[in-house]
């Protein structure tokens, strides 16, 4: 399991994400009156289901490793979910203009994403070896 590339990608995908259940997302500057707020990605609802589904996705998929097609089909659906997760955070940071300022952990979805394909071309890779070997030893028995 851990000798594989893929699991490695999808290893520090799932740390990714589940990094982000304890982070925050942004802070608003602190007004002549007021402290500094920080806004963390549980605070919001929708994200805190977004991110629960992307963290188990992720968990699934590194945990099935024994099943190869599943695991890539579902390192492809968790790209995707978090692809719009990240949509939404950067239209979220388009639509506050200056009021508030998103800290590194707004990033972790790209991060992640990029991860998840990285795994489901290494996975497709050995998916296609496995086929290219299995092809090979059935004609030898003929």
């Amino acid at each position: 399991m851990w000798q594989r590339i893929q699991t490695l990608y999808l290893a520090i995908a799932t740390a990714l994400s589940v990094a982000m259940f304890f982070s925050t997302k942004a802070v608003i500057p602190a007004a002549a009156d007021h402290e500094e707020q920080l806004i963390s990605f549980i605070s919001y609802t929708p994200y805190l289901i977004l991110l629960a589904v992307v963290s188990l996705l992720d968990i699934l998929a590194l945990t099935t490793y024994r099943h190869r097609v599943f695991q890539m089909r579902t390192s492809v659906l968790t790209a995707l979910i978090t692809l719009a997760l990240q949509i939404w955070l950067v239209v979220d940071f388009v639509s506050t203009h200056s009021e508030v300022i998103f800290k590194l952990p707004s990033v972790f979805p790209a991060v992640s994403c990029v991860l998840e394909i990285l795994a489901a071309r290494s996975i497709l890779a050995d998916e296609m070896m496995v086929r290219s070997a299995s092809r090979l030893r059935s004609s030898r028995k003929r």
